[in-house]
């Protein structure tokens, strides 16, 4: 209905006569276009020789920064992993021993069994001690700089810690 009265109203015709009565009772008269809106928009900042606002590229990246980022994207990433895998279970033929029969044909060497071990245990063990980290900070504690860098430090520490402990069981 809005794309209607949009072409008739741009095609000039008139909407006042009695027979489009139902079609413009309740729409309201039309302005300007989004990109119209736009371009006034950078006219104005043009005109005023305004910059144009940096966004990211204006802080200074620090550990408390690049740690919410991680975590974020730990929580998405084992969430994501965690559907698939049960999504897998229910779909795909074969048992639990089946898959790892399989895993172990292919004959991999230790490194990469590690290395897939790490990639499985370090996003799980941060986002956990990050966890913990963020309850601590709801109770109302450790938002001192210093605190933030040292339990920050502590959990990137204790989670690559607990992920090669992981990978030597």
């Amino acid at each position: 209905m809005a794309l209607l009265l949009r072409t008739l109203g741009r095609q000039g015709v008139c909407l006042s006569k009695p027979h489009y009565h139902v079609l413009y009772r309740h729409a309201a008269p039309m302005g300007t276009t989004a990109k119209e809106e736009m371009n006034k928009f950078w006219a104005k900042n043009s005109r005023l020789n305004r910059p144009m606002s940096p966004h990211i590229t204006i802080y200074k990246w620090s550990i408390p920064m690049m740690m919410s980022i991680t975590h974020r994207g730990t929580g998405v990433g084992l969430s994501g992993a965690i559907s698939a895998f049960a999504m897998a279970a229910l779909i795909l033929p074969g048992n639990y021993t089946h898959y790892l029969d399989l895993i172990h044909s292919l004959s991999v060497g230790p490194f990469l069994i590690g290395l897939a071990k790490f990639g499985i245990a370090f996003p799980l063990s941060y986002h956990t001690y990050n966890g913990i980290r963020h309850l601590y900070w709801d109770i109302g504690k450790g938002f001192k700089i210093p605190e933030v860098y040292r339990t920050g430090y502590t959990v990137i520490g204790l989670s690559v810690v607990t992920s090669l402990a992981l990978i030597l069981m």
